[in-house]
């Protein structure tokens, strides 16, 4: 489990960045996945769930996922809310609920107003991100209070030295701008790696909002994180989901 140095010091919520270790699934699923959109046993899944729901003290009805599809839609959670969730970013202002997104090289954001007591997470892969994901959920946090003060932490993802993609990708991010540029550094024959990290942290500080990380690659650190392209290359069938999660006490 890991925390942000930031959101740790506000008393008003609970978090964490919770790794793979510990958990009931077995595997390639091996710990705690959480991946409810996983092949994992649904049993295992929920027994996972409801670990992590003892850890951050939510009552397991209480700790609200998403459909996460790569998508910018983002979703007020009221009392009110709907369980069927398709939608990349949640935000509340409720106390009890605990929201959660599920990553396996995305990367996952906390957020937190503390002037207003509204938090926040974010699955933001590069497609979300190149969408307009974290200036969405910014612009919802405004519409609910405009004078705010919004810490964010960025959680473990893809690292830089992990995310090779080809020129098409490349050509994709310069289309968009020309400044993207610096995201990317050169490989041979072609390639380019990518920093997801930057290119997200960077859209959080131009909209004001102040932010930490949580820094590890998902990629190498198998023995902590699921990884979607580490699966792949290992020609795995599936992949688990690791979760991070916060809770407005």
């Amino acid at each position: 489990m890991f925390y942000s140095k930031k959101l740790k010091k506000f008393k008003e919520i609970k978090h964490c960045f919770f790794s793979r270790n510990g958990g009931f699934s077995k595997g390639i699923y091996r710990g705690l996945n959480c991946g409810k959109g996983s092949k994992d046993n649904i049993k295992n899944v929920k027994k996972n769930l409801n670990f992590v729901s003892n850890k951050i003290q939510v009552n397991p009805k209480n700790l609200i996922l998403m459909h996460q599809t790569h998508s910018n839609k983002v979703i007020q959670i009221k009392k009110n809310y709907g369980k069927k969730l398709n939608s990349d970013a949640i935000i509340t202002n409720i106390k009890g609920i605990a929201l959660g997104v599920v990553t396996a090289d995305c990367v996952p954001i906390l957020l937190f107003d503390y002037k207003n007591k509204i938090i926040g997470c974010i699955h933001a892969g590069w497609k979300g991100a190149f969408s307009g994901i974290i200036r969405k959920t910014i612009i919802k946090f405004n519409k609910l209070n405009f004078k705010n003060k919004i810490y964010a932490c960025i959680g473990p993802c893809i690292g830089r030295k992990s995310y090779e993609v080809d020129g098409k990708f490349y050509k994709k991010f310069l289309i968009q701008s020309k400044y993207n540029k610096k995201y990317f550094a050169k490989k041979k024959g072609g390639k380019k790696l990518f920093n997801l990290r930057k290119y997200v942290a960077d859209q959080l500080t131009a909209l004001n909002v102040k932010t930490d990380h949580v820094n590890f690659d998902t990629f190498k650190e198998k023995n902590y994180f699921f990884s979607y392209r580490r699966s792949s290359i290992l020609k795995e069938d599936d992949y688990g989901r690791c979760i991070s999660v916060i809770k407005l006490i």
